[in-house]
């Protein structure tokens, strides 16, 4: 019933979830958040790409916190938790991601990195940059790491 239902999913244009993984990039004495542009709109988002061989999903979320915002740190292997987006294509349509989210409590801030010149990179208290993020459940993800949020309950 499970192939049935992606072939059909397919046959009615609903391309399959791919997954990214994404970290939140925390600073140890402020808490703060890193946030950083996309490349194509602009807007705020975290470090995420696609996995990498021969590393954890963690391992590759690390690496993506460096290309994209030069960040360096330790990186927790646990998940914190999940999102769902669109990433645009070039060729005129979406496909639906899963961001699996990995945290890094940032050591180090370069700046130089490889994707210097693609990207602006802003450090957030971790409610503020819930308000700057567009996916509801990234949202909730750093809703949840905002210390007020939690004194709160």
């Amino acid at each position: 019933m499970k192939v049935f239902g992606k072939a059909l999913a397919l046959l009615m244009g609903r391309r399959p979830t791919q997954m990214q993984v994404g970290a939140i990039c925390r600073d140890r004495d402020s808490g703060a958040v890193m946030l950083i542009t996309s490349r194509g709109t602009g807007r705020w988002v975290i470090p995420k790409g696609w996995p990498m061989e021969g590393r954890t999903l963690a391992g590759a979320a690390a690496q993506e916190a460096w290309e994209e915002a030069g960040l360096r740190g330790t990186m927790s292997e646990a998940e914190l938790g999940r999102f769902l987006y669109d990433k645009d294509q070039d060729e005129g349509y979406a496909v639906p991601v899963q961001v699996r989210v990995f945290l890094m409590e940032v050591d180090c801030v370069e700046d130089a990195f490889p994707e210097v010149r693609q990207r602006k990179r802003r450090w957030f208290a971790p409610r503020d940059a819930a308000r700057m993020v567009a996916e509801p459940g990234l949202k909730q993800i750093l809703l949840a790491l905002d210390p007020s949020a939690i004194a709160a309950e």
